[in-house]
């Protein structure tokens, strides 16, 4: 292949390989998506290195794939239209921390858990936390959200700048260090959330946050999902800083107790966790508790130990992984939607009465704070009568969040598993999307077949 062969005069030979191990590790996520690996797979350690890799492939018409952790949920680094996958593995540096401007500039491949750990030294933290150990890079390029979301925002809140490779090799900054901008189009929030389609993610200015003096988390339990997502947002209408609130229906409590060792209440759960200073947090425990008494609450639990609510978290962190423990011989099938808050109650019993009448294994756990959730099904790929129960259920809940006005991804993004409900939640604005597609990437080399149907 001629274009490999410029590419290894460009690059050292670890930079590129064909070997068939490495081409299936970037051929597949997390997701239930058959598996597709690209041609070959490159590693560049410098931005001058991704130019030189999309000359060359702009040359050539070989399709590009942004490539972070493989920890996607939608089929977005398939290589279903062949070409080659860029892994950002080698561009993890922590390039400069700025603690008076509460900013810190990474390159793609840094991990969450690594950024962390070095911005601890600072007495500051990233906010976003999708659970998944994922990089900057993949989690800017699907928008990532988590359980933090509900106090701080999801991933396109925090990017101020963004250096970004386009499909002829051309290197542009999408902002700036400033706290805010009225100069020209906004770029930021083009590019996140764009899942490879338009460019290669070189580096990021990222926003980030002082660590709080205190930290609390707390677990209540209900009879009822119905009196769950009240009680939560009762939370929100009081306006109590909570830091994140997050929904685990009873199917899922039970697999987290049995995967974790735990002994929880196995009815609809809420975990929460609140930051501040002492005084301020005694005052909105006290709330709190009122709240979830008059929501008709079973039981609720606080922790200030850190080990304790790193148990706590860990266990709702871990909820996938537990269904994947207990169900051996079966494949997860993660799906999300997002509805306004006021929405939230119906969606979620709507969709509990989803996954019973399909008779799959599954749950439902969500960021309540903001109106997403997600459902996880248990499959068997190689029975067609799981995936078309499960396609249902999909179907089913994409289609309520629609018409209520949300949207059919709220953070996992589209892919190809959500490309298909483009046209009916966007219209006539999906032909402005793929005008846009269309400039900057005239060819259709950047991830091609993903979010447009």
């Amino acid at each position: 292949m001629l274009f490999l062969e410029e590419l290894k005069n460009k690059l050292s030979d670890e930079q590129v390989s064909v070997n068939e191990t490495v081409r299936q590790q970037h051929g597949r996520d997390e997701s239930y998506h058959r598996t597709c690996p690209p041609e070959a797979v490159v590693f560049p350690k410098t931005t001058a290195e991704v130019s030189e890799i999309m000359k060359l492939a702009s040359l050539h018409n070989v399709p590009v794939i942004p490539f972070g952790y493989g920890s996607s949920l939608e089929g977005n680094v398939m290589a279903y239209e062949g070409g080659i996958s860029i892994d950002f593995s080698f561009m993890d540096k922590i390039l400069e921390v700025r603690p008076d401007d509460f900013l810190v500039k990474v390159q793609p491949g840094v991990t969450r858990t690594k950024l962390n750990k070095e911005l601890k030294k600072y007495g500051l933290f990233f906010s976003v936390d999708p659970g998944a150990d994922a990089t900057m890079g993949g989690m800017a390029a699907t928008n990532a959200s988590g359980t933090s979301a509900v106090r701080y925002g999801v991933m396109r809140d925090q990017v101020r700048d963004m250096e970004v490779v386009l499909a002829d090799g051309m290197v542009i900054h999408t902002g700036n260090l400033a706290a805010k901008s009225s100069s020209g189009y906004n770029l930021n929030g083009l590019f996140v959330g764009s899942e490879g389609t338009l460019g290669c993610f070189t580096e990021l200015t990222l926003r980030v946050y002082g660590i709080s003096e205190h930290v609390l988390a707390a677990r209540a339990s209900f009879q009822t999902l119905d009196e769950s997502v009240q009680a939560v947002i009762s939370l929100l209408q009081a306006g109590i800083p909570i830091a994140r609130v997050e929904l685990v229906d009873e199917a899922s409590m039970k697999q987290i107790n049995r995967y974790s060792a735990t002994n929880y209440p196995e009815g609809p759960t809420l975990f929460l966790e609140f930051n501040g200073n002492e005084h301020g947090l005694k005052q909105d425990v006290e709330l709190t508790k009122e709240l979830m008494r008059d929501h008709n609450c079973t039981a609720i639990d606080f922790e200030t130990d850190t080990a304790a609510r790193n148990k706590l978290w860990e266990a709702r962190h871990h909820v996938a992984y537990a269904y994947i423990h207990n169900h051996k011989g079966r494949k997860q099938m993660v799906t999300d939607v997002c509805v306004p808050i006021s929405e939230m109650a119906g969606a979620i019993k709507d969709a509990r009465h989803a996954v019973e009448a399909s008779g799959l294994p599954g749950g439902i756990v969500g960021h309540v704070g903001d109106g997403n959730y997600h459902i996880i099904l248990m499959v068997r790929p190689e029975e067609e009568s799981d995936l078309e129960k499960a396609d249902r259920v999909n179907e089913h809940i994409v289609s309520y969040a629609l018409q209520r006005g949300g949207t059919c991804t709220g953070e996992h993004s589209v892919g190809v598993g959500k490309k298909k409900y483009q046209e009916q939640e966007h219209g006539d604005a999906l032909i402005v999307m793929r005008k846009i597609k269309k400039a900057l990437d005239p060819k259709n080399l950047m991830n091609p077949g993903k979010i447009f149907p």
